[in-house]
């Protein structure tokens, strides 16, 4: 099973995948606002919750990852150069995530921040999917103004291992912020204009010139998201747990 859930205050897409023999499942970029709903999803569809993951350290939204951990007892993750010390499990590229007979496969897409990572789900009745996180947007990408981002690092995480996935693969992105759900791999080679017809130099250019104002909850969030969205007083308890 594959859905997709939209927060509209951030515009995070969040993803839930689950085997549909076992009833495993995965929840990808949770809300915290949006915990609730997540929890009667798996409820709704008998599912029981193996991994939380966040595709990096989030500026616009705090993450239900600890809250999610603490109702369910399912171990959270993110990437290893995200330097989160309240998540589980670090992830490194090429580490792969099971769900019942399902796997995602980690691929680490630095540059929008040092540890955002993508993930490649390829199930055997659908084109594959990749979760793309802040990376690869739909005919955009992420900034890499803050929190250690790098232009040089996301032209080559999108141009070097995004867009050497097969052009079928579908790209489910973290956010969208025009009523867009999903593209593909060949689409974004194609027409990104972030990329098609850009060389490395134009794009770092390019990023340099955006003059973007911060997101408004940078300070609240990603300082709670380094704790994997738990509050500090119960942050090392719910990591313990």
């Amino acid at each position: 099973m594959f859905l997709q859930r939209f927060d509209p205050d951030s515009s995070t897409y969040t993803y839930l995948l689950s085997d549909d023999v076992s009833g495993e499942a995965v929840l990808i970029d949770p809300v915290l606002t949006q915990v609730e709903r997540d929890l009667a999803l798996l409820q709704q569809h008998g599912l029981q919750l193996v991994t939380v993951l966040d595709t990096h350290v989030h500026a616009d939204h705090i993450t239900a990852a600890a809250s999610l951990k603490a109702a369910t007892g399912a171990p959270t993750a993110v990437g290893a150069d995200c330097n989160a010390a309240g998540y589980d499990r670090a992830l490194n590229d090429g580490d792969e995530i099971l769900f019942g007979a399902q796997r995602l496969r980690a691929i680490a897409t630095p540059g929008h921040t040092p540890g955002s990572m993508s993930f490649l789900w390829e199930p055997d009745d659908s084109p594959p999917r990749v979760f793309t996180g802040d990376t690869l947007l739909i005919g955009a990408c992420g900034r890499t103004d803050f929190q250690g981002g790098s232009s040089e690092q996301l032209w080559d995480s999108v141009t070097r291992r995004l867009f050497a996935l097969p052009g079928e693969t579908r790209v489910l992105p973290g956010h969208d912020y025009r009523g867009l759900t999903e593209s593909s791999i060949a689409d974004e080679r194609r027409d990104n204009p972030r990329f098609a017809g850009h060389t490395r130099e134009s794009f770092i250019a390019q990023m340099a010139a955006l003059k973007l104002p911060p997101p408004r909850r940078i300070a609240e969030a990603v300082p709670a998201n380094k704790r994997a969205g738990a509050p500090p007083d119960v942050a090392e308890e719910i990591q313990q747990a």
